[in-house]
């Protein structure tokens, strides 16, 4: 299990040895790609829009899985291509961005497999504006790769994802959803897609993408750690 000092000496800070130990044998190298117990971030890339935004999210989120948790995590993001075959080698998925969401059929069966298998999806509207150009593609792709009546559906404010870890009465607010632009909405709501009673597709127009999206060193200066949601992510994806 990776420690919260050794998880912040591989995102940033530097271990400067002393001479005594410079002379010593070095420890083994860490493993140049995760392990299999590990928790690894992954982000998915599609070809169609910015998939690569709020890109400080990853060692936010890890960081906080760090602090409150045991599970052990891979310290690096991860990119995968939509069409990737080694999608389901991951068990989570981050996606987001604000432009046109469009998947090939060879990717949208690629997805599919991923959520059967049990991974999960989780798909952030960093317009959070429920008419805007993510939000209606992303909902029209999953609606052709999960069709059905209850496709997106809105989860109860009772799901397992609100009570995983930490206790929530529903989606957390973030402070994006009323910053002026967007469908300046409170969304009280996420939405998803199950597959045998467990959840394959996370959905929210609620920017939690902005609103995780600063450098991890500074979450001391918080007067609530606003990643604790993301904590519940993980431990659901993992047990």
């Amino acid at each position: 299990m990776i420690t919260r000092r050794a998880f912040l000496g591989a995102i940033g800070a530097a271990a400067v040895g002393s001479r005594v130990a410079a002379q010593q044998a070095k420890p083994p190298a860490r493993p140049a790609g995760p392990r299999g117990f590990e928790f690894v971030f992954a982000r998915l890339r599609y070809d169609s829009g910015d998939w690569d935004y709020n890109p400080k999210v990853a060692a936010n989120v890890l960081d906080a899985v760090v602090q409150y948790t045991d599970i052990p995590v891979y310290p690096q993001e991860i990119v995968t291509p939509a069409g990737s075959t080694e999608l389901a080698a991951f068990p989570f998925l981050f996606m987001t961005g604000h432009k046109l969401v469009r998947f090939s059929d060879a990717e949208r069966q690629n997805l599919a497999r991923f959520v059967e298998s049990g991974g999960l999806l989780f798909s952030d509207d960093c317009n959070h504006d429920v008419n805007g150009l993510y939000a209606k593609s992303f909902e029209d792709e999953m609606r052709r790769v999960f069709p059905g009546p209850d496709t997106l559906a809105k989860l109860p404010s009772s799901h397992a994802i609100y009570r995983s870890f930490f206790k929530f009465d529903g989606p957390p607010q973030t402070g994006h959803e009323l910053n002026g632009w967007g469908d300046e909405m409170v969304h009280d709501y996420l939405r998803g897609v199950e597959r045998r009673g467990r959840l394959g597709v996370l959905y929210s127009n609620k920017d939690y993408g902005c609103e995780w999206d600063y450098d991890w060193r500074n979450k001391r200066f918080r007067a609530e750690d606003n990643t604790r949601f993301a904590v519940n992510l993980v431990v659901y994806t993992m047990t």
